[in-house]
């Protein structure tokens, strides 16, 4: 099985490759911000999530492992109206602005990518669902969610009001859930024409909830950070304000962070064999730098469905670590033993082949690192 790791970072993608001598090709897609890279193991395809106000959003796709990339644009940027009233400058560095794309306006950047069956989806900011039925050449709106009652309420976290987890079932495609920060967790059972908002605290009260705003008790609180799926209606969280999982496909969330270091932290993954196993990589807070406690990085995990955890240290960095790893940035690939990769804000991917309890660097000195995902191909 030939592992690829598909990077999204603030100067384009990347791909690693080769290991255990990995190889980094890339940047690609016209060192665009890339919020995320997703895969497909069958064809080879990727695709490539980003954009911004000066390029403009959009999807790039690649059908050759990154050698040549189509973009389908679906905003225009400020770079597309410079070309626009410069015509001079455009022919003097041999550039045209892109046709006028079909949601100029309504999407500043697309932050996240999802398979259901055959189609392909995205996450936008402003937050919106996306869909392909042409693998990424054309994309329309789910307005199911848009529409949502909710939606005029919604308020935006901290890097703006993004749609940037999509979780789906392989064996039931109609099955979505969404987190958008910092509305919360939304999901669909009829394939998005209806949607659930499900971010309601379990009753169970097994231990006491870390939950702090108290204007919405009963809630896990709406600035979701990441989500992953383990099996069937299984959903793990890591949220602003802890660690939860559900049972239920998110209709009741119970805490399920007891013994980590803090509350704090964005990635969340689950192994791709074993349900009851999880990794997370909490930081010092939200106002306290968001670096790992003491400066010094672990990873830790869970082989009871977060009941217990323990730090994975061996070969990560344990004096002056002040990196972050963010949401989208951890990822599992399906080796037996599991193998575990997350990359920082610093440039750094670190790989585990034994389910974490060693560490390796594996890239260093590349830009900011905002995803992580694993493309494995026979």
């Amino acid at each position: 099985m030939a592992v690829s790791v598909l990077l999204g970072t603030t100067k384009g993608a990347f791909v690693l490759e080769g290991g255990p001598d990995w190889r980094v090709r890339g940047p690609f897609c016209d060192g665009w911000s890339i919020n995320h890279v997703l895969g497909d193991p069958d064809t080879g395809a990727i695709w490539a999530a980003g954009g911004g106000e000066w390029t403009g959003a959009g999807v790039w796709r690649s059908t050759d492992g990154g050698e040549s990339w189509t973009l389908s644009k679906f905003a225009n940027g400020k770079f597309d109206d410079w070309l626009t009233s410069d015509p001079d400058f455009a022919a003097y560095i041999g550039r045209t602005p892109d046709p006028p794309a079909p949601f100029t306006g309504a999407v500043d950047a697309i932050w996240s990518l999802g398979r259901a069956g055959r189609r392909l989806l995205a996450g936008a900011k402003p937050a919106a669902l996306y869909e392909s039925g042409d693998g990424g050449a054309s994309w329309q709106r789910v307005d199911g969610l848009s529409d949502h009652p909710s939606a005029p309420d919604w308020q935006p976290g901290g890097a703006g009001l993004v749609l940037h987890t999509i979780l789906t079932d392989p064996d039931a495609p109609e099955k979505l859930w969404v987190g958008i920060s910092a509305a919360g967790v939304f999901a669909s059972e009829d394939g998005g024409k209806t949607w659930d908002r499900r971010n309601r605290l379990s009753n169970a009260g097994a231990e006491p909830h870390v939950h702090v705003d108290s204007r919405n008790p009963h809630d896990v609180g709406h600035c979701v950070h990441n989500m992953a799926r383990a099996a069937g209606d299984l959903i793990y969280q890591q949220n602003h304000h802890g660690v939860f999982r559900s049972p239920d496909g998110g209709r009741s969330w119970e805490a399920a962070g007891a013994g980590l270091p803090s509350t704090f932290g964005f990635p969340i993954a689950v192994h791709p064999h074993d349900p009851q196993t999880v990794w997370v990589l909490p930081l010092n807070g939200d106002m306290a730098g968001r670096f790992p406690p003491d400066a010094a990085a672990a990873v830790w995990r869970s082989r009871d469905g977060g009941a217990t955890w323990q730090a994975q240290r061996q070969g990560l960095p344990q004096r002056g670590c002040f990196f972050t790893v963010l949401r989208q940035a951890m990822a599992t690939d399906r080796a037996d033993p599991a193998g575990v990769y997350f990359g920082t804000n610093s440039g750094s991917v670190f790989a585990s082949r034994d389910e974490g309890e060693t560490w390796d660097e594996i890239a260093r000195h590349l830009p900011t690192i905002l995803s992580v995902e694993v493309l494995e191909r026979a």
